[in-house]
């Protein structure tokens, strides 16, 4: 039995048990809105789009939801083709900030491997935004819950989270990654770490736990396997949304 097959019934089966087990949750409507950020420290506008339930009831510890958009070339409005993730993730309760990463400024990102190396100065860029945002959303935000964090990113966002709550694990409750293939996973319990892999791109070497120590340190992988890698922002389609957002409702809400 493959790695990725062990994994894909292994979580699948702790999936269904959790969903089971779980009360429905409420949903809301949502609203959006756009904010750009000036960090002076670094002369770096910042763009947000943020998403949260539109109610008129008084969240209590209102979680906190960062999310991470994949590389696309420094054309930019990536942080608003996820929408079917941040959308639904607001509709739970959640306030989402979608953070745009790349500018048009920006040096394109690395082709050359070895990619830990070359594209290290790229997902430290992404980490100091998200240090950045997390900051003014305190400010902004203060009755928002950003004692637990959650981080979610996609492709090279889902390096630039892995990266963050490594060096910042105390300020993570848990990461969920899309498809992240360069940066190793935190081997940690704690923040708690869930991946959800594609069926066509695999990770490099080492970027996944192995099943010893996904075991150990609880992380969860699961493999997709009808969507491919770039299917996974707002080109997927309704019955791939849908299975994808079942894992991170589970996930976010564990």
């Amino acid at each position: 039995m493959t790695r990725i097959v062990f994994y894909q019934l292994l979580i699948l089966i702790i999936f269904a048990c959790n969903l089971s087990a779980q009360s429905p949750q409420p949903t809301y409507q949502f609203k959006t809105d756009s904010i750009n950020l000036f960090d002076k420290a670094r002369n770096r506008l910042v763009p947000v789009m943020l998403y949260s339930p539109k109610t008129d009831k008084k969240f209590r510890n209102q979680k906190l939801v960062i999310f991470s958009h994949g590389y696309g070339e420094n054309k930019g409005g990536d942080y608003q083709i996820y929408s079917y993730l941040t959308e639904n993730l607001a509709s739970l309760g959640y306030f989402v900030a979608s953070i745009q990463h790349e500018l048009s400024t920006d040096s394109l990102l690395a082709m050359k491997e070895p990619f830990k190396v070359t594209r290290k100065s790229n997902w430290e860029r992404g980490v100091e935004n998200i240090h950045f945002v997390l900051n003014e959303l305190k400010i902004r935000f203060p009755y928002v819950d950003n004692r637990n964090l959650i981080l979610i990113g996609h492709s090279n966002g889902g390096d630039m989270t892995a990266l963050f709550a490594t060096k910042y694990p105390e300020l993570v409750d848990k990461i969920i990654t899309l498809d992240n293939r360069r940066m190793p996973l935190p081997k940690t319990r704690q923040p708690k770490v869930y991946s959800i892999r594609s069926c066509d791109l695999p990770a490099d070497d080492g970027v996944l736990p192995t099943a010893i120590d996904a075991k150990k340190y609880r992380i969860q992988i699961v493999a997709l396997a009808d969507t491919k890698h770039s299917d996974m922002d707002n080109d997927a389609n309704t019955l791939q949304r849908r299975e994808i957002n079942s894992y991170l409702e589970n996930f976010v809400r564990e």
